[in-house]
């Protein structure tokens, strides 16, 4: 995912904790004293738009470095495929690979999410904290955004991002399938679909704090 398009702005945004809590601080009760600015992050996640909380964390992933300098092109496919790694050294996995909104390869994002709390945004006017629960005994992990912040309020509406599993044999699934046509992908829109391939939509999330270490 080219999430590198929004980092520039993220970063002018976050100056300095400074700036961070005065940005932010009509958008969040959270005292932002006890989180530190990080590089953004990004989070994959799953759920309904106007949900505030729900189940299901524990198939959210985390990107904790920007993927999109680190993505390959589908004419790249070829040599991706032969060496199996990335010129970035993320290894490729055809039985479940990522496309993103500019038809870039992507790593995987590592999952599951861990339990804690992030500062995160859309990059649009809502910051709020993300907590994620520990999983329960039937391996659920809980979500709930602060301040009655909706799951939409935090997704950067740009960035796209699927994953693609095999529908049928393994080898029917590929990112040669991908259609070269409808790049970049419209803010909001479904990803495409390609021949042979389950296709998950996923949103992100940016994080821009983590808590600060005791």
């Amino acid at each position: 995912m080219k999430f590198r398009h929004l980092v520039p702005s993220v970063s002018r945004w976050l100056l300095s904790m400074g700036c961070l809590m005065g940005t932010v601080g009509h958008a969040t009760s959270a005292d932002l004293s006890k989180f530190k600015r990080i590089e953004p992050q990004f989070i994959a996640a799953l759920g309904e738009p106007t949900a505030t909380s729900g189940n299901g964390a524990q198939s959210w992933g985390l990107w904790n470095q920007d993927p999109g300098p680190r993505a390959c092109q589908l004419d790249h496919y070829p040599q991706l495929k032969a060496k199996g790694v990335a010129p970035a050294k993320w290894k490729f996995d055809a039985s479940d690979w990522w496309l993103e909104e500019h038809g870039l390869i992507m790593e995987k994002p590592t999952f599951p999410l861990p339990a804690g709390k992030y500062l995160v945004t859309g990059d649009r006017e809502v910051t709020t904290v993300l907590t994620v629960h520990p999983k329960d005994k039937a391996g659920n992990q809980r979500w709930e955004l602060a301040d009655g912040a909706t799951l939409h309020d935090v997704t950067h509406l740009g960035c796209r991002s699927a994953r693609y599993t095999p529908s049928k044999a393994a080898n029917a699934c590929s990112p040669a399938n991908t259609p070269t046509r409808g790049f970049p992908v419209t803010p909001e829109a479904a990803m495409p679909a390609v021949d042979g391939c389950h296709k998950q939509d996923y949103t992100v999330l940016i994080v821009v704090g983590l808590p600060v270490t005791p």
